[in-house]
């Protein structure tokens, strides 16, 4: 019996599989969270500076692979056996090795994070091409909440892949059929592309960012147009929650911005898992 059969013939060895490469994958997004904004400013920089007519200083390789990842107030390298998703965390109490300041929490929370929510992909999918595709949906939502928490900026280096990756899965009807999938993507950045000139035409402000309009797109894209309701009554209301809870409880300034990205993923994710039964829901109460 080969590999994928042993996988294919006994699910919980399957999940456990999924749930340790996840760890690993959890890993790589907390580089991608950090080192893909500080990428692209570093490529802007060198854009307008050669728009200005002057010449890009050279500058040390920087990217997802190089150089390697090392503590930010010692600067010394972290080991291979230091980097083990969760675990190193765990075993040096949160701490950096060399120098024994603390490590945000929060590098554990998204390798967790990712493992649970591809554990439950692959429980919910099983051993079907439906969990490849979920699995590479669900990661790049990661990444993206993550980004636009930190930066406001949801980078068209993930949007647009995604969507294109999302049609791609529905050229074999993976989640909903092409027509649909087409039609949510087109009907995904619309409706947000309104909403933002409507508001903008209002208040003379922009009440969001065009990544926004590309994330609503991808999700379109993977979900098909029926689900998109759902997304943006979710996201909205999830938002909206967040959003006077801030202001209520910690003083959040009304001018100060709120990033929609980490919304609309919860909403996407949400519509992913369950939103089948939230549409027959809503239609069984009309």
């Amino acid at each position: 019996m080969s590999l994928l059969d042993t996988l294919r013939a006994f699910p919980a060895l399957f999940i456990g599989a999924v749930v340790m490469l996840s760890l690993a994958i959890g890993s790589f997004l907390n580089v991608v969270i950090y080192r893909l904004p500080k990428m692209l400013e570093q490529q802007w920089r060198d854009e307008l500076t050669e728009l200005n007519g002057g010449e890009a200083a050279p500058a040390p390789r920087y990217n997802l692979m190089v150089p390697r990842s090392a503590c930010p107030s010692c600067n010394r390298q972290i080991t291979a056996l230091q980097n083990i998703p969760v675990v190193s965390y765990l075993l040096l109490r949160g701490r950096c090795a060399s120098c024994g300041i603390r490590i945000s929490p929060r590098y554990p929370i998204i390798e967790t994070l990712t493992a649970a929510l591809s554990g439950y992909v692959a429980w919910r999918f099983g051993f079907t091409g439906q969990t490849l595709a979920a699995l590479i949906f669900v990661w790049a939502m990661i990444a993206l909440a993550f980004i636009d928490l930190d930066t406001f900026y949801l980078p068209d280096d993930i949007t647009l892949p995604l969507l294109w990756v999302g049609l791609t899965a529905n050229m074999a009807g993976l989640f909903v059929d092409l027509q649909s999938a087409v039609i949510g993507a087109m009907a995904g950045y619309l409706s947000l592309w309104l909403v933002f000139w409507g508001y903008k035409l209002a208040t003379g402000k922009d009440g969001m960012g065009y990544g926004d309009f590309k994330l609503l797109a991808a999700i379109g894209a993977w979900l098909g147009w029926k689900m998109l309701p759902a997304v943006i009554l979710l996201s909205s209301f999830a938002g909206a929650v967040v959003g006077i809870s801030l202001i209520v409880f910690n003083r959040h300034g009304r001018n100060v911005p709120i990033p929609f990205g980490p919304y609309l993923v919860l909403g996407g994710l949400i519509a992913l898992f369950w939103g089948d039964r939230l549409v027959d829901f809503y239609l069984s109460t009309l």
